[in-house]
């Protein structure tokens, strides 16, 4: 009887192990999945349709402190950012003080305007608004910096900032230093990625700049990339390797 037992035990044990193991995503729809990769920082998850490289998955980035919450790059239209603000808002329960735009492409900003319709202050580089502007963007973000900003999520600082061109001339990078986390955007590759879209980059400054940003935070744990998988500081070299190479 009681080896009976014991096998039970073992194979409830056993079934919430697989269980959890399988729940890789906090949320998931057709349009939008959600990652948590640490008690605060999330990857949100949405997809773009091209005609060089098909239905692309891009990435973006949640962090929520107290009862607030920053997102780095909207999904890629309007729907899913819906989507992405109830799952802030009424799953978490916090309130979106700033959404970030990263570079002037659509996976970055292409669902600004659902956030605006809440009330959230958006954020982009006077190089990202000009470009946007040239590239006939409907929903620009509403406040401009320069090279550096600098916010709060609750008590916690939160950075974004320009390093250099690479994926385009005016992405830049998102840095949270309680989570040591870099949202890396575009500008960084996942590890095995291949250089993808080079339309409006410039390669020779690439890795200068991947380099800059590596030295700036030596203390990095997680970093996300604009396209696959997140990591650590290995994205920075891979991304630094690839855009090294001449062919």
């Amino acid at each position: 009887m009681s080896r009976i037992i014991s096998l039970l035990a073992l194979l409830i044990i056993c079934n919430s192990c697989a269980s959890k193991k399988q729940k890789v995503y906090s949320y998931e729809s057709e349009n939008l999945k959600i990652k948590q990769l640490s008690d605060n920082v999330f990857m949100h998850i949405s997809y773009l349709k091209t005609d060089d490289f098909g239905k692309v998955a891009c990435n973006g980035m949640v962090y929520i402190n107290e009862n607030e919450a920053i997102v780095f790059d909207t999904p890629t239209d309007n729907k899913t950012s819906k989507e992405l603000i109830t799952w802030i808002t009424a799953n978490q329960q916090k309130e979106i003080k700033a959404v970030v735009v990263t570079h002037y492409h659509t996976d970055c900003l292409g669902g600004l305007q659902e956030f605006h319709e809440i009330g959230a202050t958006s954020y982009a580089t006077k190089q990202t608004i000009a470009l946007a502007k040239e590239n006939k963007v409907e929903t620009l973000p509403e406040q401009v910096f320069d090279d550096k900003l600098s916010l709060k999520i609750g008590r916690q600082p939160v950075y974004a900032q320009y390093f250099g061109a690479g994926h385009t001339p005016d992405n830049i990078v998102g840095y949270i230093p309680e989570e040591k986390t870099l949202f890396g955007g575009c500008l960084i590759k996942s590890v095995k990625a291949s250089k993808g879209y080079l339309g409006d980059a410039n390669v020779t400054a690439w890795p200068k700049t991947v380099a800059e940003i590596k030295s700036s935070f030596p203390e990095l744990e997680i970093v996300i990339p604009g396209h696959g998988k997140s990591g650590g500081t290995e994205l920075l070299d891979y991304t630094i390797t690839l855009f090294s190479k001449q062919n």
